[in-house]
């Protein structure tokens, strides 16, 4: 048996194809076949080798610790079809997620139950071989969770996309109720956070993006209003919108403008969550933190706990209303580029 991958061997260049044997499982290791692997912005950075500081800055792969050659995806459904001989938690035959966010298991962050926050991160698709391939291999049953009632091709999202936003909508899930939510960016992960919002009580969402065709899919995906975030009167619009500021806006965008944005119309005692990762720098006077009171904190992916909340979540109250694209794993590149491009609404899951 032969196994098929797409490796990103010079940053920049088109991904590489690779053919070699499948890897055998050793110890606590299980092999799946993948079913289905979701397409995410953030492969971009990885694929272009860096990240925007702002400022002419950059954050490189390699400071990251990150090595080449690299088969990218992190957003994986699989069946099991091998397992080491140490292998706990699941057998041959399991269609399973692979929560990619894996840590070391020893460093602090990871007894607190936090490996999404290691130090260092044995991340799948980005510091550790992912899904853009016919086979995964993962360290450890453990990191593989049922999906229910969901098809391999609505699961996948949820290992970054659906648990990104889950875990962002979580540190403002007291104000959900009570206050309105506004979301920045309808993309892949903004378009699940709407969805997932409502479904976790949240009656009002304001979705802002700079594409109509993209604030159209957000209203399709429960946002109750949508502001073009290019406006002049762009933050006079969510003001007017959340009844004098936002108390509780998550960016999904994470541009320098885009956290402007937030911050000039939150309100006073306002939250601000910070989840994506375009990159630039914010320029914000030190005492408007305390003199408006203002929370601005960043939130990274989710824990196997968020995971499996998310996985319960969807499984009782259906999945959200992100569009999903399936395209054959062939296709990899041009998906990517279309990502890029910003022809992509929902998400695309290559298959097969």
């Amino acid at each position: 048996m032969r196994m098929r991958s797409y490796q990103v061997c010079q940053c920049g260049l088109p991904l590489q194809r690779s053919d070699g044997e499948v890897p055998q499982p050793q110890g606590a290791q299980v092999l799946l076949k993948v079913l289905a692997a979701g397409v995410c912005h953030s492969d971009l950075h990885i694929w272009d080798g860096y990240y925007e500081m702002g400022g002419g800055r950059q954050l490189n792969l390699i400071d990251r610790g990150i090595r080449l050659p690299l088969t990218m995806g992190h957003e994986n459904v699989g069946e099991v079809i091998a397992v080491g001989p140490e292998a706990t938690g699941v057998q041959v035959g399991d269609i399973r997620l692979a929560h990619p966010w894996i840590g070391c298991g020893d460093c602090p962050a990871c007894r607190r139950n936090e490996e999404n926050l290691c130090a260092k991160p044995r991340f799948l698709g980005v510091f550790a071989q992912g899904g853009y391939a016919t086979h995964l291999l993962v360290p450890e049953g453990r990191h593989l969770f049922p999906i229910g009632q969901l098809t391999p091709q609505q699961a996948a999202p949820l290992a970054c996309s659906g648990v990104t936003a889950y875990a962002a909508l979580k540190k403002v899930q007291p104000l959900l109720a009570t206050e309105p939510l506004v979301v920045i960016g309808a993309g892949g992960v903004g378009m699940m956070g709407i969805a997932l919002a409502r479904m976790m009580g949240a009656r009002q969402v304001i979705a802002v993006d700079i594409d109509a065709a993209k604030r159209e899919a957000a209203l399709a995906a429960g946002a109750t209003q949508a502001i073009d975030g290019q406006a002049a009167d762009a933050v006079a619009q969510i003001q007017r919108a959340t009844g004098g500021g936002a108390m509780a806006a998550i960016d999904f965008v994470g541009a320098g403008q885009t956290v402007d944005l937030a911050l000039a119309a939150a309100a006073k005692g306002g939250h601000v969550v910070v989840v994506g990762l375009f990159g630039g720098a914010v320029n914000l006077p030190t005492p408007m933190l305390p003199m408006r009171a203002l929370t601005l904190r960043g939130s990274y992916v989710g824990s196997h706990a968020e995971m499996a909340e998310l996985l319960a979540l969807v499984n009782a109250q259906g999945m959200p209303p992100v569009p999903i694209h399936t395209r054959p794993l062939d296709e990899v590149s041009h998906a990517l580029d279309d990502l890029r491009a910003g022809h992509v609404v929902g998400r695309v899951v290559l298959a097969g």
